[in-house]
């Protein structure tokens, strides 16, 4: 029997390093460390930052601007009527609307205030937020270039349509790197309500080193996957297992200089510490009575959006550098007065709380908190129309978020819709030009930001993105 046809194909860097007295490596090896060493350059602001960190609270589905932040009452009176062709210009709407013999004009059901001292209105849904009108800044006039959810949460996250890319959170991860040695830089968490999970890769590294991916913190079971020893295994084993794998895996990045040998021995170095610091991180025995009183019932559950809010204050005091919060269930094409009551109260308490609690410590100064979705929904109803059951369908050409401390003009609204909410009519503001404006707060020039990709740099604002000096405090 011939025992030696069965055998190890040899690797691209087997050969290179085997071939030419391995001249083949030394080469790729000085290329793998040109990419490594760019990717190492961003370690400080170009300029004094604004905010040190991010909260991020991305509501998935589409909240309606309409019935939360965009009050329109003249609609009151144009119940019923179609959408003037004037209005829509031409511009693409779902398939799902498409095929409907009119797009008949639903206006709110819901009421508005004026709030604090600014007179900033926003609906009655959210009477807890009424209560910080004089913090946020409500930006009217966002727009997306999706209409459809999943490429247009992707284009939120990453700046880019297509999967692939690396998300906001890695970009601040990577131009800025860590504030906690014991913690990730980037810290992702799910609302268990929220219905199917998120895709891991909406918080993904992309093609940049997988140590600036964000890590997900779980509701259930150890907060971060396999951060308990197996059975078996105890501390003082672990750190030999540790010790002999960085061991080998510096001797191949020597050998090497691939960027992802380094990061996985900076990954597993901080999964090890890790062990000691999110546990404590996770134990809310130590928050007094009056903290989950002020955060809202579902505080006391792990995994609600009140619970993470409270978590993501916590993360924020040991200087985690970004944190994201995705909430799902705002997708209302039908009966959306029921479902965005149940979302409305879900998020109301614990946004408003959050934005207080960081007041109260003097963290909202350097903490800059960012609430919307991925586009806003119609003015016209889909389905059939009645006062009490209407829904909306998506809208990508104009919606709403807001945003708060770290260096944001507080008390104000930021752009306008036309009448029917439908069309911008002063200060657009893309998705670029947001993702500039967060990372100008952070103390990054947006287009200085790059990592080179497959023969050309690449960063979060692709080619465009501009900062918004209006909402700049």
């Amino acid at each position: 029997m011939d025992c030696h046809r069965y055998h190890i194909p040899t690797s691209r860097r087997e050969f290179l390093q085997r071939t030419a007295a391995g001249f083949g490596a030394t080469a790729l090896a000085a290329l793998w460390h040109s990419e490594s060493a760019a990717s190492t350059v961003f370690t400080n602001p170009h300029f004094a930052p604004k905010a040190k960190r991010v909260i991020f609270l991305f509501q998935s589905g589409g909240p309606s601007h309409l019935d939360l932040f965009d009050p329109k009452p003249e609609l009151d009176r144009l119940f019923d009527q179609d959408l003037p062709d004037s209005v829509r210009q031409g511009q693409r709407i779902t398939g799902m609307v498409a095929n409907q013999a009119r797009l008949a004009l639903q206006p709110s059901k819901f009421g508005f205030k004026q709030c604090g001292q600014s007179g900033l209105p926003i609906g009655d849904l959210l009477p807890w937020t009424q209560k910080i009108a004089d913090e946020i800044c409500v930006i009217r006039s966002m727009h997306t270039e999706a209409i459809n959810h999943d490429p247009a949460i992707t284009f939120f996250q990453t700046g880019h349509q297509l999967a692939g890319r690396p998300s906001m959170g890695a970009w601040a991860s990577y131009g800025l790197g860590s504030m906690n040695s014991d913690l990730p830089a980037y810290v992702s968490m799910v609302t268990n309500r929220s219905g199917n999970d998120v895709p891991n890769r909406l918080w993904g590294n992309g093609f940049l080193p997988s140590e600036y991916q964000g890590i997900k913190f779980l509701s259930t079971g150890d907060p971060v996957l396999y951060l308990s020893n197996p059975p078996g295994v105890d501390v003082s084993t672990r750190r030999r297992f540790l010790d002999v794998l960085g061991t080998l895996n510096r001797q191949d990045f020597e050998a090497f200089g691939d960027a992802e040998t380094s990061a996985r021995i900076s990954q597993y170095e901080l999964a090890a510490r890790m062990q000691a610091s999110v546990p404590e991180l996770t134990d809310m025995s130590d928050e007094p009575d009056s903290t989950f009183e002020r955060y809202g019932p579902d505080s006391r559950t792990p995994g609600t959006f009140a619970a993470n809010c409270l978590l993501a204050r916590r993360l924020a005091e040991r200087d985690v550098r970004f944190i994201e919060i995705f909430h799902r269930g705002w997708d209302h094409h039908l009966k959306l007065p029921q479902g965005i009551e149940v979302q409305s109260k879900d998020v109301d308490q614990p946004q408003a709380a959050l934005i207080q609690d960081l007041k109260e410590r003097g963290m909202l100064d350097d903490t800059l908190v960012l609430w919307g979705g991925e586009f806003g929904r119609t003015v016209f109803s889909q389905g059939k129309i009645t006062p009490e059951t209407f829904g909306r369908d998506h809208h990508p050409h104009a919606f709403t978020v807001w945003m708060a401390g770290g260096g944001i003009k507080a008390g104000t609204t930021y752009g306008e819709t036309d009448d029917f909410a439908y069309n911008i009519v002063k200060d657009p503001v893309h998705i670029h030009d947001l993702h500039a404006t967060m990372l100008h707060l952070m103390g990054i020039d947006h287009m200085k930001l790059t990592t080179p990709f497959q023969g050309r740099n690449f960063r979060l604002t692709d080619i465009g993105g501009n900062v918004i000096p209006g909402i700049l405090a």
